[in-house]
Formats: C-alpha cells, sequence, structure tokens
C-alpha cells in the first residue's frame, strides 16, 4: 500500500528524524556567540492573529507591525494547547503538554511533574549566569519552583500598559550589565471579570485611555471562524480588537524602553500569542482559531527580515533560547531550534505541525489530538461518542446563538453541530476552508489524505511517549477529571 512505510522511512521524509526531533539542542546550534545574548519573551494572553502583519484590516498594529518587519513573522505558527497553563507549560519545558503534566489550569490542581521543576527556562539560565524576570501572569505549577529573581506576577495590572513599561524600566535599572532574560506577559486581549459580578465577562473599550480611537462594533467586527451576528456579540468582538490596539500600544512602550536601554542589538526577541481569542470555537479547540498564534522573532546577528512558511511551534521556544544563550539542555525536548529558519526561508524544516487539548478547568475532559501539513489538517477527537467538549468559554454566548432558529440548515448551524458534538476525525482543507467549517472525514476522494495523516499523528504520538495512547491512564484521568491526587510520572 502506498502509506505502508517503516518508521524510519516516515521520519526522513518528514525531515524529523530522531534527531532532528529530540536531540539536546546543543548538537543542533552551528555557533556559538561571542557575546552572550539576552532574551525578551514577550507572549499576549489569548491573542489570534488580529494583527495589520497577520492580515487583518480592521485595526492598525503598528507596533507589532514594525516588530514583525524587524525579524521573522512566521505565518503558520501553533500553541501546544489552546488553554493558558497547559500552553505556557510547553513554552517553559519544550514538551508538549501531554508530557508536562499540566493537562489544565493550575486554579484545577495540574502541575508540572516533578522530574520537570528544574527545566524550565529561568531554572536552566539563572545557573548559567542569567538574572531572571518575569512581569505579569506565571500561571503554571508550581509557581515556587520557577526561579525568578525579579518577579511581578499582578497578571491584572498588565492591562496598563504604562505601568507594564515602567516596571520593565525598574527590571533593566536593577540589571545593569548582567544577561538577562525577561518575561512579559500581557493580558489584552484576555476577557475582563466584571468587578460587580465575576460571573460576566467583557472587553472595555478603554483602559487607562487606551486605545485612543477605540473601535465601534459593527457587522464587520464579527469573527469569520463564527459568523454569529447579534448585538451582543458585536460588542464583544469590537472590544476585543480594542484590547488588541492596547496591547499593541504596549509593545511600542516595550520596545521603546528596550531602545533607551540599549539592548536592541544584543537581545533576542520572541514574541508570541498564548492561544486565540476566547470566543466559542477558538480558545480550549484544537481549530485554527484556537491553536493558530502569532509567531515572531528577532535573533540578533542570525535572523534576518523577512516571512517564513516554515510551520513552528511554542514547543520551540525554549531549544531556540538555549541555542542562542549556549545554555547546555537538561533533557530531550520535542522541539527543535528555530536557528536553521530564522537564517534561510528555505531550510529543511518539519513536514507536519501538530497540537493537542486534554482539559480547561476540571471538566469536562475531552482529549484531542490534530496534525497539519500545508494545506490539510486532521483532528482526531479520543473520546468522541464517550463525552462532549464544552461549549463555551469566557461567557461567549455563540453556541447557544447558533441554536436559533435563523440558522437552521446552514454551514455556521452544522460548524457548531460539529464543534458540539464532533465525530471521531475532523478533516479540513485549509486553502478551501480556512475556518474549518466542512468536514472532508469519511468521504471516499479525501481517504489516502487522512491516512496519511492519522498515520503521521499516530508516529509521532508513539514518538513523543503519548501517554493517552494507553487507554487505560485515558480512563484513569477521564474518571478523576481534577488532577488531585494523581500520581505524578
Amino acid at each position: 500500500m502506498e502509506y505502508d512505510i517503516t518508521r524510519r522511512d516516515f521520519l526522513g521524509a518528514a525531515g524529523l528524524t530522531a534527531v532532528s526531533m529530540l536531540a539536546p539542542v546543543g548538537a543542533l546550534g552551528k555557533s556559538r556567540p561571542q557575546k552572550r545574548l539576552n532574551v525578551l519573551f514577550i507572549t499576549a494572553d489569548d491573542l489570534g492573529l488580529e494583527l495589520g502583519c497577520y492580515g487583518e484590516m480592521l485595526i492598525q498594529t503598528p507596533n507589532m507591525d514594525e516588530l514583525a518587519t524587524s525579524g521573522v513573522q512566521f505565518e503558520i505558527a501553533y500553541v501546544a494547547q489552546a488553554s493558558c497553563s497547559p500552553s505556557r507549560s510547553a513554552m517553559f519545558t519544550g514538551l508538549h503538554t501531554h508530557s508536562t503534566g499540566q493537562y489544565g489550569l493550575t486554579n484545577t490542581g495540574f502541575a508540572l511533574h516533578p522530574k520537570l521543576h528544574d527545566k524550565t527556562i529561568p531554572n536552566l539560565l539563572k545557573p548559567a549566569g542569567y538574572r531572571t524576570g518575569i512581569i505579569g501572569k506565571l500561571h503554571v505549577a508550581p509557581e515556587e519552583s520557577f526561579q525568578f529573581d525579579f518577579r511581578d506576577t499582578n497578571s491584572g495590572k498588565t492591562r496598563q500598559v504604562r505601568w507594564v513599561a515602567e516596571r520593565v524600566e525598574q527590571f533593566f535599572q536593577q540589571t545593569g550589565d548582567e544577561p538577562f532574560f525577561l518575561m512579559v506577559n500581557y493580558s489584552d486581549p484576555h476577557a475582563f471579570r466584571r468587578p460587580e459580578d465575576r460571573r460576566k465577562w467583557y472587553f472595555p473599550p478603554q483602559v487607562d485611555g487606551l486605545p485612543k480611537n477605540p473601535l465601534q462594533p459593527s457587522e464587520k467586527t464579527l469573527f469569520a471562524f463564527q459568523q454569529i451576528d447579534t448585538p451582543e456579540q458585536r460588542v464583544r468582538t469590537a472590544g476585543y480588537y480594542n484590547a488588541v490596539q492596547r496591547l499593541d500600544d504596549g509593545i511600542g512602550m516595550l520596545m521603546d524602553v528596550l531602545e533607551k536601554h540599549r539592548r536592541c542589538d544584543d537581545t533576542l526577541v520572541i514574541f508570541i500569542g498564548d492561544h486565540g481569542p476566547p470566543f466559542a470555537r477558538g480558545k480550549t479547540t484544537v481549530y485554527e482559531a484556537g491553536i493558530r498564534i502569532p509567531f515572531i522573532v528577532r535573533w540578533p546577528g542570525v535572523s534576518r527580515p523577512m516571512r517564513s512558511r516554515a510551520m513552528v511551534s511554542t514547543i520551540d521556544i525554549l531549544p531556540t533560547i538555549l541555542d542562542a544563550t549556549g545554555v547546555a539542555p537538561a533533557g530531550k525536548m520535542h522541539g527543535k531550534s528555530l536557528r536553521p529558519v530564522l537564517e534561510n526561508a528555505n531550510a529543511p524544516w518539519r513536514e507536519y505541525l501538530v497540537a493537542e487539548f486534554h482539559f480547561h478547568g476540571s471538566r469536562p475532559f475531552y482529549p484531542r489530538r490534530a496534525i497539519r501539513d500545508h494545506r490539510y489538517k486532521l483532528i482526531h477527537n479520543l473520546l468522541a461518542g464517550k463525552a462532549k467538549p464544552s461549549t463555551g468559554i469566557d461567557a461567549d454566548p455563540a453556541y447557544k446563538v447558533s441554536r436559533e432558529p435563523r440558522y437552521d440548515g446552514t454551514p455556521v448551524r452544522r460548524a457548531f453541530d460539529t464543534f458540539a458534538d464532533p465525530p471521531e476525525f475532523e478533516l479540513y482543507d485549509l486553502e478551501e476552508d480556512a475556518v474549518e467549517f466542512n468536514n472532508l472525514a469519511g468521504k471516499p476522494e479525501y481517504r489516502s489524505i487522512q491516512e496519511r495523516l492519522a498515520k503521521a499523528l499516530l508516529e509521532y504520538r508513539k514518538q513523543t511517549d503519548d501517554p493517552f495512547l494507553d487507554t487505560g491512564f485515558l480512563e484513569r484521568i477521564g474518571q478523576r477529571g481534577s488532577p488531585r491526587g494523581l500520581s505524578k510520572k
């Protein structure tokens, strides 16, 4: 059969040899910089592709666009999981969430496996002589295990982007000439909880007068991946866009501080969203609106300004930082240093890109795996027919609205039906159906594509020791829900 290939054949064809996927980063770097690079790692909470440099036309994001034009803008980038704590655990460890133990949010009891506590970004860089700092959300447990010299994790304040710039200024003043790792985490464009009723979420049009010119709600502000139109949804989506504009103001202030301290030329800058927008069919799913993010890297002396079609993941962040700083890894990682594709847009890279989901809160447990190439994407819903995913996130009403009679028989209704009760497999042609409304799985004309992607996904799960391949493990996690009391590997 066409796809009856050996494991070695598959890995070679995919550019995913055991060395390229799991080898120590030190084996991948071409040379070490003579002067130690600093690292500025910037995350934005719930930020999808709603930036000018990624094609957004409704708002202007000049500061993020300028950062993109000064470095490498990756057009296809995934988070490991579209939920805050799991997503960030992968950034810190270079591992997929299925290997970190942080399957869901910290406040429901999930945490890193103990063996990983000393293998996170700050815990590897601090012993190597770096001054480490974090401003804003950490949200990976146990937080006390992260070795930060400078720590202000008041995530609510990071919506006040002038305050963030002031804290960055303070960090630089205290750091002096020491090499540093600084992680800056903006809360925007995450939704707020209303102070008067914390059960309700909203997006205020302004915070501290920013953005100066808020976008007004209209049919133009609605998201293509939902196509749900109500007055309430217009207000919510416009508010999200305004939060993105406020974030852009903050990025401009942050880069001004970096330039003021003359650190632009000796600082690796990585900018990402931690997952997509907090709207149904986005955050907490493995649809593109949930797992696909902006990913921009500027590595002085290595990167050159360009747009790249290389498919990258947030599991590549730690290997890249270790390569840039010359710090040895503490073990195997699923990600790999981005150096080759920062230097050369045509460098050999991975053929497939993978993401997953387990939990957000303690329930529901709805594990998923997704794999894509440059055109097609396969989703494997591991508990299809046995469980259902959540249909809401941060009080977004879209699923409920999709039940209204006006959506009967429409592609919108079909898409939300699939979202609420998915089949075992979903297959999408991302060139023809970027919003993933038309499930092609099971159609004879797409059989070979589905089989190829399914085989590649299974092989990848085996290679990365996905514990959820064990049906007994899968059942135990599902039965217990919240991980309190679960033994950690």
